[in-house]
């Protein structure tokens, strides 16, 4: 990925806060020399042992069978950045851009079918997710007709050893340039206040008026 020395990130906290608040990712893979690519739910940790990403696939999708190096991708916010909204916008000459956040992972990608793997997996991510939609559906495993549905998966683990952060910020402009930027993104989408927010962390906060 290229990542100007202005945007790289190396505080895996901020890999911590993407994955959680942007767990549907892209996994890339190689069959034939050409790329693979599905979109999947993930769920992510990262601890004394490293990082982890679990997840599963349709037994229908081949990319199960690919197996060797593998590239994760979490898409983080983005919004469009105005140059109306730069202080310097013209003796600059300032030119729309894009802010945004994402990670790549990169790694071994490790595949199981053992029905304990696999019923752990579904069990976690449906536990996880069932709770941002305030339900409360579970995964049985006593339940044959619940059992008899991990036939039709293949489950997925990957621990990166490559991690690349991008969080594209205005960090190559003047500070005022960036608290005018999240100012504006501040009153859009909701990922326009996330970048708004990501900003803010990252800027000292502004002069005050004498």
């Amino acid at each position: 990925m290229y990542t100007p020395r202005h945007f790289a990130e190396d505080d895996l906290a901020a890999l911590d806060r993407l994955a959680v608040a942007h767990p549907f990712a892209t996994l890339i893979t190689l069959a034939d020399g050409a790329p693979f690519v599905s979109h999947v739910p993930v769920l992510y940790r990262r601890d004394e042992h490293g990082i982890e990403f679990r997840g599963h696939w349709s037994r229908a999708n081949p990319q199960w069978r690919h197996g060797g190096d593998a590239t994760l991708i979490l898409h983080g916010p983005s919004a469009y950045v105005s140059p109306s909204w730069y202080p310097d916008k013209e003796s600059a000459a300032r030119v729309p851009t894009w802010n945004y956040a994402v990670a790549h992972l990169g790694g071994v990608l490790e595949t199981f079918e053992d029905d304990a793997g696999l019923a752990a997996i579904v069990a976690d991510l449906s536990d996880h997710f069932e709770a941002t939609v305030g339900s409360e559906w579970r995964f049985e495993f006593e339940r044959e007709d619940h059992r008899k549905q991990l036939r039709g998966i293949v489950g997925f683990r990957l621990r990166p050893t490559r991690v690349e952060l991008k969080f594209k910020l205005n960090q190559n402009h003047p500070p005022i340039n960036g608290h005018r930027v999240a100012e504006a993104l501040a009153t859009g989408s909701d990922d326009a206040r996330e970048i708004a927010a990501l900003m803010r962390e990252r800027l000292a906060p502004p002069a005050q008026e004498t």
